[in-house]
């Protein structure tokens, strides 16, 4: 059940993300042992990659910019270091769309309010209640999770990539023949649908391809060689595992989904990116990095669940910790950061997720030391 949101910017709501809770709630971190110490860091995340259970995992930490790097797995040691592999994001990819987006708003390219099926199909009927590039970002465009059709379309690969099932073309003819149940902006119901069409129809209205758009915005700003959208061979990327943390899966192929979770980079990479976000200053994206610490929508019970452009946003004694989750068929990653403490946090797992999973918890209690 969805409840209505709160929206805190002035012109309409901006964005959201998911830690893989449908509900939103996020981890919790666990009871309080005591205030950690930078000596402590490396047998904290050492003890976190082997609390992990997968064949490989990598726990990265960048204190006040110095940097302390954990690795380990039950399988034998990858011909490259575990650190020098790119990780697939799944969901966590949506903190680079929300900044993408975010960028090109405050650039001028974009508002925001565009309506996202004139983006797509600009001579199409103007509807009464649109549902805006705003509203896809923030869950609130009243799309269902997945479009219609695309259980029975990714059966055949189900348990190992079936959104290579549903292309691009299918994605946008799903929205734009759908009918959202709610008005827009008025229930929040989290939606890879939503942020697809939010990519396709950037795409569209810029006339750039999306992977063009993350290159140009995001990963040559930001100095992130070791990133990219699509999968590239054993040598680059890191083999996926089922939940068993044996059986080997292929590489995650988005399809027509890349703005909700094409994203694969190294932990290296995740780091500086996160960093980025620590301290804007003198950054080419500075506006937009401190515009993505600002909650924009709070939502649910007692509107306890903020959000900013493309993070959940959870209090501390010190301040504010922003994180976000994903995962694929094959992998997990965990991306935060806390302005209080100067720390930024990836962590990175080959190893499906399974119900109790202590990956995401303990990354999110590492955040959450003081």
């Amino acid at each position: 059940m969805t409840t209505a949101p709160t929206a805190l910017w002035p012109s309409a709501p901006h964005p959201g993300g998911r830690d893989e809770d449908e509900d939103g709630r996020g981890p919790r971190a666990a009871p309080d042992a005591g205030a950690p110490d930078d000596t402590g860091l490396a047998g904290r995340l050492a003890a976190a990659v082997e609390a992990a259970d997968a064949p490989d995992a990598v726990f990265a930490v960048s204190r006040h910019g110095r940097r302390t790097v954990r690795t380990g797995g039950t399988a034998p040691p990858p011909p490259v270091p575990r650190e020098d592999l790119r990780y697939e994001l799944g969901s966590a990819t949506k903190t680079f769309t929300g900044l993408l987006l975010t960028r090109l708003i405050r650039g001028g390219a974009l508002t925001g309010g565009e309506p996202a099926a004139a983006c797509l199909d600009p001579g199409r009927r103007p509807d009464e209640d649109p549902v805006t590039l705003a509203h896809l970002i923030t869950h609130t465009g009243g799309l269902p999770a997945l479009p219609p059709g695309f259980r029975r379309r990714g059966r055949p690969a189900w348990h190992t990539n079936p959104y290579a099932c549903y292309p691009a073309p299918l994605v946008v003819d799903a929205f734009l023949r759908h009918r959202p149940r709610h008005r827009p902006g008025t229930r929040w119901r989290y939606s890879n649908f939503g942020v697809a069409v939010l990519g396709h129809a950037v795409a569209a209205v810029t006339g750039t391809a999306w992977d063009d758009l993350v290159g140009e915005h995001l990963l040559r700003p930001f100095g992130l060689a070791a990133t990219g959208l699509t999968p590239e061979g054993p040598g680059t990327d890191a083999t996926g595992h089922t939940k068993d943390g044996r059986t080997r899966v292929p590489p995650f192929d988005a399809g027509g989904f890349p703005a909700a979770g094409a994203v694969r980079a190294t932990p290296g990479d995740l780091l500086t990116f996160l960093e980025a976000h620590l301290d804007p200053a003198g950054s080419p994206a500075a506006d937009a990095l401190r515009a993505v610490r600002v909650p924009v929508l709070r939502r649910g019970w007692d509107h306890r669940h903020v959000h900013t452009v493309a993070w959940f946003r959870h209090p501390t004694d010190g301040g504010p910790l922003y994180f976000h989750s994903g995962a694929t068929f094959g992998q997990q990653a965990f991306l935060g950061f806390r302005p209080d403490t100067g720390t930024a946090l990836a962590a990175v797992c080959t190893r499906r997720f399974r119900p109790r999973d202590p990956f995401v918890a303990g990354a999110y209690a590492l955040l959450a030391e003081d």
